[in-house]
């Protein structure tokens, strides 16, 4: 099989989220299964190009009279050749792919990413020098998805359409798909017209032969008005299309291996844990203590993530016997708010505005629980990185949390399968509740260290997703 991975972000060239993680590691799974899978991506100025990877111009394409540059790299460590679509749009512009530097989206990014997918389309249906032609089109979030809609009317390639976030769907009004030039027949309830608008998202669940999402629970979840943002109703009616699979975590994520952490530990040395924590109070200013528990919060601070309402749950459990340390960016309220709480409670919390790779795996390492209350949450990746790491996800039964996360209780302490604790309910008495559980949990030292053991011996390792991916393009290809 030949599948050529389309997407708008890929770690470690160009990172924003989860999507970047999965571009970056699925793709190398699938080569290792034997699949014949290359990576085709924006050549935005600000990816990291490595020395040991250089690129190298391959083709030429010409879409709606605009010659493209189509340059060549491979993903670091791996065999896997990466396409890079170069065009001023994305070339001349640094920082964020989606976002200006007021913290906008860019206001012609309709225009950038259709101009993506043609090129895609292009590329796969009138191969380069090498001949290479893709069996599958594997697409990912609504940046790609006009690229289904654009092969409708072709028997090939096949088209997988990943939904890894059903909430972002590139909704544009009229004029900006009349601006697109793209066919009236695609202008229709059936195709991309939404609710008087359009959805480039929309046009990968129409057109696309299998559709995908992260998480066996979101699959169902999307299905549903509470989940499904007006498209609950088309995905139903195509359900026997519609597959949740897991994402995993690739060897980046090793507590034995990792390059960022103080001290590498492992299920036979899990009392070295306990340095990489002392390490991280040091370094963030908090009391030195490896007996207090450590609770972390990585990632986007809107309400999706539930940071709300975690915020109001650190301010309401006062001077408790626990630490915070958090990470991450987004809405200045949510911002401000972290900060005024560290700067008033120094030895309790302490608040990093960005982004750190190596300061996210070095909260990993040193993090007794990682709190991750999301109002909904298609999969989520830091809850695998924490069960790996040896610290107890705290979470809300939704999506990927459910499906990876299994409750402390008796019961599950018994039978040797609790890994963190699970919140039915989202709302602050809740996660309140939870943090005190946690902490009470991490007081009884046998049965925390249990727990955590079994957290990380669990497998979630990128291949077991990738052969779930392949029985999909073998199935999509029979016809």
């Amino acid at each position: 099989m030949k599948i050529l991975f389309a997407t708008s972000e890929i770690y470690p060239l160009i990172k924003t989220g989860g999507l970047a993680d999965v571009s970056g590691a699925l793709p190398k799974a699938l080569a290792q299964l034997g699949v014949d899978v290359r990576v085709i991506t924006p050549r935005y100025a600000s990816l990291n190009i490595a020395d040991a990877n250089p690129t190298e111009k391959v083709g030429a394409l010409t879409v709606l009279g605009q010659p493209i540059d189509v340059a060549q790299t491979c993903l670091p460590d791996s065999d896997v050749p990466v396409y890079l679509i170069d065009h001023p749009v994305f070339s001349a512009r640094q920082g964020n792919p989606y976002m200006g530097p007021d913290g906008n989206p860019w206001h012609d990014n309709p225009e950038r990413f259709a101009l993506f997918c043609r090129a895609v389309v292009s590329l796969a249906t009138n191969p380069l020098d090498d001949g290479w032609v893709p069996d599958v089109i594997h697409c990912n979030d609504w940046q790609t998805g006009l690229i289904p809609a654009l092969l409708s009317e072709s028997p090939s390639p096949k088209t997988v359409f990943t939904i890894h976030n059903l909430a972002y769907q590139g909704v544009y009004d009229r004029n900006t798909f009349e601006r697109l030039g793209l066919p009236w027949s695609l202008w229709k309830p059936e195709a991309l017209e939404y609710w008087g608008n359009m959805s480039f998202l929309k046009g990968g669940v129409v057109f696309s032969d299998f559709i995908t999402t992260v998480s066996p629970t979101y699959a169902e979840e999307i299905q549903t008005p509470a989940f499904g943002y007006g498209l609950d109703g088309l995905l139903s009616h195509k359900k026997d299309r519609v597959r949740g699979i897991l994402n995993g975590i690739g060897d980046d994520w090793n507590p034995e291996t990792d390059p960022f952490i103080h001290k590498n530990y492992s299920l036979d040395s899990l009392q070295d844990k306990v340095v990489n924590k002392t390490e991280l109070q040091a370094a963030l200013g908090l009391p030195v203590d490896g007996t207090i528990p450590l609770v972390v919060h990585i990632g986007r601070l809107v309400e999706q993530k539930g940071i709300d309402l975690l915020i109001q749950a650190i301010k309401e459990l006062g001077d408790r016997r626990v630490q915070f340390a958090i990470l991450g960016t987004g809405e200045k309220r949510f911002e401000n708010a972290l900060q005024s709480i560290a700067h008033k409670r120094p030895e309790q919390v302490a608040v990093h505005i960005g982004y750190d790779e190596r300061l996210a795996h070095r909260l990993e390492a040193a993090a007794d629980a990682f709190a991750m209350p999301s109002r909904f949450e298609p999969c989520g990746l830091n809850q695998l990185y924490s069960l790996r790491y040896g610290a107890l996800p705290i979470v809300h039964r939704v999506g990927g949390l459910a499906d990876t996360v299994k409750h402390v209780h008796p019961n599950s302490i018994e039978d040797h399968t609790a890994t963190g604790i699970v919140i039915d309910y989202l709302d602050i008495n809740a996660i309140k509740w939870a943090l005190d559980y946690f902490i009470s949990i991490y007081e009884n030292k046998d049965i925390f260290t249990e727990i955590q053991k079994q957290g990380m011996s669990e497998n979630h390792d990128w291949i077991v997703s990738a052969q779930a991916y392949g029985d999909i393009y073998a199935e999509i290809l029979k016809g």
